[in-house]
């Protein structure tokens, strides 16, 4: 990021007369949209209009040739968001500009920030909440909502099957067009050999008609269950956030208890692990934040708060009615699947191990961190009517079970590694090697990890 000045200034404006430079040498398509990140208000998004005028970034007709698009990251941006875009339509100039853009706004979501800051529940409420009330909105307003989901590999970040988080997507949200981020591990596995690819694409290509062309009918039921997980998420987000934002010395202990230290030297993103060079949670950014917690077997990005939520719901409405949500609104029936399949993956056993590395913060949050288990674990199998995980999906849970015993005793290995190299300040040479090798090992076991 450009320090504060004209130099900054200078920075930005080159920005958009290379857009201009490149559309003018490589065509219109070679630009995509400009996305602005952590957007909260419509100035941001007129702001650029401006700065692309300044800069010479126009049409033969004057106009800017960019579609703009907002990218709602946390949990109190996806819920302001519908009042940036009310704003943004209401101004003359920027409805203009979306008439000569074909009447189409895009609106980047953003998964992974937002499950960092509340949660997975609150994060997953907050993103079809706000799909459905911009959809709302384009029909009352005469504009096109184009939803751009910026998903990352792991569940935790908006991972998972793309055919069913489109099914699952509310109704006339799709309409026709998908545009979704795909990164890392993902790319391979699901088109790094040509059968797959295709299978792949095939795959989400069925669910966009479907979504589109053959949406669920409405659904009388939809507006109690709104209401229903509205609470529940909210539920969720206070007890997530009590432990890792607000715990004074939860800081401390994720990075005693992880191999946060070992991931932020290896320098696996495209970007540095965290925003600016403050310490603690909320500077680091949500890919090595989730990594690390699949590193430990622990997992707690994909279920922390939930457990507590859900059992909330339980008492609340019965477990009558949370069944039939749960089998009945393709929201949550894959909101509860994809936790489950979480909960799978973890080990409370080998977490422990690494917990222990934190002393005498150990036994102040691996009872927290254990018990919120146990009730994520409880409450997930009263809901799928079930006495062990994945007992509906015999494929996944053979594939857990073949590729576990592999997987533990690296972990082990790494416990060990990481007690020592910290014992010794942390050297580069072969304990770092040797740790690096553990973490691409459980990478590649785990999986979805990133």
């Amino acid at each position: 990021v450009p320090a504060p000045g004209a130099d900054a200034g200078a920075a930005t404006l080159a920005v958009f007369r290379t857009v201009a430079d490149a559309r003018k040498h490589y065509g219109a398509p070679a630009i995509g949209p400009y996305i602005i990140s952590m957007s909260r208000s419509a100035a941001d998004v007129l702001a650029v209009l401006a700065l692309a005028r300044v800069a010479g970034c126009v049409d033969a007709d004057g106009r800017v040739p960019l579609d703009v698009a907002p990218l709602f990251e946390t949990i109190a941006d996806l819920r302001a968001a519908q009042d940036v875009l009310v704003q943004l339509f209401a101004d003359p100039l920027y409805r203009e500009h979306l008439a000569s853009r074909g009447g189409r706004q895009m609106v980047m979501l953003g998964y992974s920030d937002s499950a960092k800051d509340g949660g997975l529940f609150a994060s997953r409420w907050a993103l079809q909440r706000t799909q459905v009330l911009l959809t709302e909105l384009a029909q009352r307003s005469g504009v096109r909502i184009a939803f751009f989901h910026g998903r990352g590999g792991s569940i935790s970040r908006g991972g998972g099957k793309t055919e069913r988080a489109v099914i699952a997507a509310p109704r006339g949200s799709v309409d026709g067009y998908l545009r979704l981020t795909e990164q890392g591990e993902v790319i391979h596995r699901k088109y790094g050999i040509r059968a797959l690819a295709l299978r792949n694409l095939e795959q989400t290509t069925g669910a966009v008609l479907r979504a589109s062309l053959r949406p669920r009918p409405a659904e009388p039921r939809e507006a109690a269950w709104r209401e229903m997980v509205g609470r529940m998420a909210e539920v969720s987000r206070s007890h997530y956030r009590a432990l890792v934002h607000e715990s004074a010395r939860f800081a401390d202990y994720f990075r005693a208890a992880t191999p946060i230290d070992v991931i932020e030297r290896l320098r696996m993103g495209s970007r540095p692990p965290r925003r600016g060079g403050a310490g603690g949670v909320a500077s680091l950014r949500a890919i090595p934040w989730v990594f690390a917690w699949s590193q430990n077997r622990a997992g707690l990005t994909g279920w922390y708060g939930i457990g507590t939520a859900l059992g909330d719901g339980i008492a609340r409405h019965g477990i009558d009615a949370m069944r039939e949500m749960t089998r009945d609104w393709p929201f949550f029936a894959t909101f509860v699947e994809d936790v489950e399949m979480l909960l799978a993956k973890s080990d409370l056993d080998i977490f422990a191990r690494y917990s222990r590395l934190a002393g005498a913060l150990h036994d102040e949050f691996h009872p927290l961190i254990a018990d919120e288990f146990a009730r994520t674990l409880a409450a997930v199998l009263q809901l799928r009517q079930a006495d062990r995980l994945l007992a509906g999906d015999r494929r996944l849970a053979l594939s857990i079970r073949l590729r576990n015993p592999y997987v533990d005793p690296i972990s082990l290995l790494q416990v060990d590694l990481l007690a020592r190299w910290r014992a010794q300040d942390r050297p580069e040479g072969e304990l770092f090697l040797a740790l690096a090798a553990t973490v691409n090992g459980i990478a590649a076991g785990v999986q979805n990890t990133g």
